[in-house]
């Protein structure tokens, strides 16, 4: 056995010393550490690359086994749920209730409106066999749910009396996305909601297109700080199987448009093929007109994009898992327990007053990793709490969106850090506004055109024709599709590509 003198060979001072010399090697091993595991390119050098760190970096997500699927992580599933909690709210205040539906399709039921199958069948992942044994009838594995519950709407609406059926359902959503995918932007698997309602009138059901793509357009701009622009989809961009369809459509930072959300009214098309029936006031039988409408965890693509700078994220307060966090300062051990013990008070303070905090009281890791893995994931505000600042009563703040600091006087704690995450939500809605409105160009002929969507991107406002082949032309010709047909109509004189008469001013851009 070995003796007592080689386990412990140092007195408690020459303990003490090699241990703070042992803090310090591991300090700075850490510091070169974090170099390397920070963000290595900046957003304006390469943006594909910037996004693909920053969403892996800042911890939201992980590359799953399987081409185009991913898992999020506890920081990214956070902010779905609390988008999941916003918009379920919203819905829920208008009269619509959630359900859930089965994930496998029967094949036969999406041959049943054509159009809508047509428009699916290059996505549809399929299931063939159970176990070893063949199946007589591949099941799709839900691209999306319209089929399936229309199936069971003709079997739950037979009067009047049960319209208008207002549901919608949170789940995933499976589509063979395997050549090109970005993590939230384009996937195999990703998960969103997807409302869908029966309605007496094709009036009424213009109503709830309409009152749920506002709901979306607040959600975006009023809780995620992305600005959106709203309009109609042109016959050849509207969801398979529509009557109409109505989208959300951001920029990105390299102007390429994202789109956000679609609402849509589908008219009789699913009615009519599922036998969807109800008997009306006046004794006869009419079929229902339907709507669906969906979001998706590619919001937070979205979010990221817009926001996020040089250092990784930067989130919106109000969707922010944490929307605060507070990093404990100590220089020596006898330091140590005040400051983990303030950590915990101010904690308290700020969850008592609505604030998502997280106290950061890693003893492993030093302020400085523990400042840039917070600035990493995008948490709106730091708290920053040390000896000096517990003798004073008071904490510094550290916003994360401007990088400035301040001190606050600990009995204003709780109210400063309430005005200060509103200030960022509203500064973050402010810069994405102003270049959005620096990001739409009007041209005048098709030369400019060509040349504001190859250079600078954005979208391109011009007149069109309404005639497809020009709508296709441009598009083989430039990349850029009609990405919004403004509701209110706007002046212009004649086609961007034919030249002939306009009939509507549209917003071209190039999109993900």
């Amino acid at each position: 056995m070995l003796k007592s003198s080689y386990i412990y060979p140092f007195t408690p001072a020459i303990f003490k010393k090699k241990r703070r010399g042992a803090l310090k090697n591991m300090a700075e091993k850490e510091m070169k550490q974090e170099k390397q595991e920070g963000m290595t390119v900046k957003k304006s050098n390469d943006f594909s690359e910037w996004y693909t760190q920053a969403v892996l970096k800042g911890e939201l997500v992980d590359y799953g086994p399987v081409q185009g699927t991913v898992a999020l992580k506890p920081h990214g599933m956070g902010i779905w749920e609390n988008i999941q909690k916003i918009f379920d709210e919203k819905i829920k205040r208008t009269g619509h209730m959630n359900a859930y539906f089965p994930l496998l399709i029967p094949e036969s039921f999406l041959k049943k409106e054509a159009e809508h199958f047509q428009g699916f069948v290059p996505e549809v992942f399929w299931v063939t066999h159970s176990g070893n044994n063949k199946l007589g009838e591949r099941l799709a594995v839900r691209p999306t749910s319209e089929t399936i519950i229309y199936d069971f709407y003709s079997k739950w609406i037979r009067s009047w009396r049960d319209l208008p059926l207002l549901l919608n359902q949170w789940c995933n959503v499976l589509r063979a996305e395997i050549k090109s995918t970005k993590p939230f932007i384009r996937g195999s698997e990703f998960l969103w909601q997807e409302g869908h309602t029966a309605h007496a009138t094709k009036e009424a059901a213009d109503v709830e297109m309409m009152l749920i793509l506002d709901e979306y357009r607040d959600l975006m701009e009023s809780y995620l700080a992305v600005p959106v622009l709203t309009g109609y989809k042109s016959e050849s961009q509207k969801f398979a199987g529509a009557l109409t369809t109505t989208t959300l459509e951001a920029m990105m930072p390299d102007g390429r448009a994202l789109q956000m959300g679609t609402s849509h009214n589908l008219g009789q098309n699913f009615s009519k093929p599922f036998d969807i029936k109800f008997l009306d006031k006046d004794g006869t039988q009419k079929y229902v007109w339907t709507t669906s409408w969906g979001i998706s965890t590619r919001l937070l693509g979205g979010i990221v994009m817009t926001h996020g700078d040089d250092k990784g994220l930067v989130l919106p307060p109000k969707v922010a898992t944490y929307q605060a966090v507070i990093v404990p300062i100590y220089y020596k051990d006898e330091e140590k327990k005040a400051a983990m013990k303030k950590a915990e008070e101010l904690k308290n303070l700020l969850q008592k007053n609505g604030v998502r905090v997280h106290a950061d009281v890693r003893e492993e890791y030093t302020p400085g990793w523990k400042f840039n893995e917070w600035e990493l994931k995008g948490v709106p505000l730091r708290v920053e709490v040390g000896p000096k600042d517990i003798k004073a009563k008071q904490v510094v703040f550290a916003r994360r969106d401007t990088g400035k600091k301040w001190t606050v006087k600990e009995k204003d704690l709780a109210k400063s850090a309430g005005e200060t995450l509103e200030e960022i939500q509203q500064s973050l809605h402010k810069t994405a506004r102003k270049f959005l409105d620096e990001n739409i160009s009007t041209v005048k002929n098709y030369v400019e055109f060509k040349k504001v969507i190859g250079q600078k991107g954005g979208f391109v406002k011009a007149g069109w024709c309404g005639e497809h082949h020009c709508e296709e032309q441009i598009k083989v010709e430039t990349s850029a599709t009609i990405r919004v047909i403004p509701f209110i109509k706007e002046n212009s004189e004649k086609c961007i590509y034919c030249e002939k008469v306009a009939k509507e001013t549209v917003y071209f851009a190039k999109s993900y």
